[in-house]
């Protein structure tokens, strides 16, 4: 069962920026003051800031996939050639650019998320309501700004620290040192992790909601950003002993419409095909652009993005064989695409050999009504039981704990019937790293596993990824003019 958070906080004008809210007159109905007095109202409340996980054009593209997979080694751009979206050809070719919309939306998507979590947790507190639907409520809040300032530190590097609704005199606020972001996102995580419930206590109903497990499963990201591999091998530990989750037995089944929400998913953000979304500034979409965006053109009806190299398709050959993953990873030509035909380059039009097939959806999936491009329904699948289990064998390993490290590996290679590594030392780190990238290949992991465990100048390079620059992206040149130079550009750009 899918569960989509409805987006039911209209009355406060979530749907434009801070400024932009002190300038309004209030509507007749609900206003500021009248708005947080009841259980229901909070609920609202961090329902609305839900609904910033959904963003993906505000007003361009700024899709996960567009920076852990086209950044990386595993795709490229695609589309209909090199005319097509020019600014991210040059950045996915590390070109620096720092006046580009791509950039400006995915800067501005995150603090808007942030600023929807601050109003929860500044006003919430103050509601008369059961305590331990509040400290949900509040949980979960606190989640959603840890996960927007993860988005940032990871792509930018320092950031403002935003961590309260900024007054007017504070617009200009300068860059934190990534350390001071870090230690916020722990702190949010651990006290959302006291609060938040467990999967197995929400009702079918809430299904989406975000968990506790959630909450573990984004502090163990963290502490792996930051190669704190004890404490990341011990929440890993705490995820894997909860119970609550476990592998899919058919990992080809986890991408379908019926895989979502499924006993794998730690976190999952939540699209539906029926909400009627359409193309513009889409705040208020609660459908993913992911599909159209990825299928392939011609008959199929995309527009042909995020195309797999040779070079990660010959990953999945890399043991002698050719790994079961791949058929459930990349449409090769003869493949049939769902019910919208079989792939053939005549058939799309271009000469490409291979589409992602993780995002791909058939035609009998679209909207039942209104343009099916801008409603999409599949959700993104941001951490799975998998990863937890290839995290936490990558921290044992660095802990010394190579037994634990291989156990956690061969639990992941043993759904598709691959054979158990014995293997140690380097030799076990590197089928690790392999193990992540076809286990979640094109789910926006890559480029970041690259830069976090060192490796992006050797593999990046030949793509043109400068070390000492290209661990982070420029920070958007409008913030930078709009802050009268408070907010400063990361160096090499």
């Amino acid at each position: 069962m899918k569960r989509i958070i409805v987006l039911s906080f209209f009355m406060l004008c979530f749907f434009s920026c801070e400024k932009e809210l002190l300038e309004k007159k209030p509507i007749i109905g609900a206003t500021e003051e009248n708005f947080y007095k009841t259980a229901s109202d909070a609920v609202s409340a961090v329902n609305g800031a839900y609904a910033a996980l959904q963003f993906e054009l505000t007003p361009a593209g700024h899709f996960r996939w567009f920076w852990g997979d086209i950044f990386s080694d595993d795709s490229t751009t695609g589309g209909s050639g090199p005319n097509d979206q020019p600014d991210l050809q040059a950045m996915e070719n590390f070109q620096g650019l720092t006046d580009t919309e791509y950039l400006e939306s995915e800067w501005a998507a995150d603090y808007e998320g942030i600023y929807r979590a601050n109003i929860v947790l500044e006003r919430v507190p103050d509601i008369e309501m059961d305590l331990d639907l509040k400290n949900r409520v509040l949980g979960e809040a606190k989640f959603i700004r840890a996960w927007f300032f993860y988005n940032l530190v990871t792509l930018f590097g320092d950031v403002p620290l935003v961590d309260h609704v900024l007054a007017p005199s504070e617009y200009n606020m300068p860059r934190t040192p990534a350390a001071e972001v870090w230690a916020l996102i722990e702190q949010d995580l651990t006290e959302a992790i006291a609060d938040l419930w467990t999967r197995s206590r929400y009702s079918l109903e809430d299904l989406g909601r975000i968990t506790k497990g959630a909450a573990q499963g984004l502090l163990l990201k963290t502490y792996m950003y930051q190669s704190k591999w004890t404490e990341a091998q011990a929440m890993a530990s705490d995820i894997i002993s909860s119970g609550e989750y476990q592998l899919a037995a058919d990992y080809a089944q986890i991408f379908t419409e019926a895989g979502e929400n499924n006993e794998e998913s730690v976190f999952e953000i939540q699209y539906m095909n029926a909400s009627g979304g359409n193309w513009g500034r889409n705040n208020a979409n609660e459908g993913t652009f992911t599909n159209v965006f990825q299928r392939a053109r011609g008959q199929f009806e995309g527009f042909g993005f995020n195309l797999p190299t040779q070079d990660f398709v010959d990953e999945f050959f890399k043991e002698g064989f050719e790994d079961p993953r791949l058929q459930a990873t990349v449409f090769r030509v003869g493949d049939f695409m769902g019910d919208r035909g079989q792939f053939s380059k005549e058939a799309t039009g271009y000469p490409h050999e291979y589409y992602s097939k993780k995002y791909f959806n058939s035609k009998s999936e679209e909207a039942p009504f209104g343009d099916p491009n801008p409603n999409g329904g599949t959700n993104d699948r941001v951490i799975r039981y998998a990863d937890v289990l290839l995290m936490h064998a990558e921290a044992a390993y660095h802990n010394g704990d190579e037994a634990s490290a291989r156990n956690s590996l061969n639990d992941v290679r043993k759904r598709v019937a691959l054979d158990a590594v014995t293997i140690s030392g380097p030799a076990l780190l590197n089928a690790i790293y392999h193990e992540r990238r076809v286990e979640l290949g094109l789910e926006g992991h890559r480029y970041f596993d690259l830069i976090r465990t060192g490796r992006a100048a050797a593999i990046l390079g030949p793509l043109g990824f400068k070390e000492g620059v290209n661990e982070v992206l420029p920070i958007p040149l409008s913030q930078i003019q709009a802050t009268n130079g408070a907010i400063t550009q990361n160096p090499g750009y």
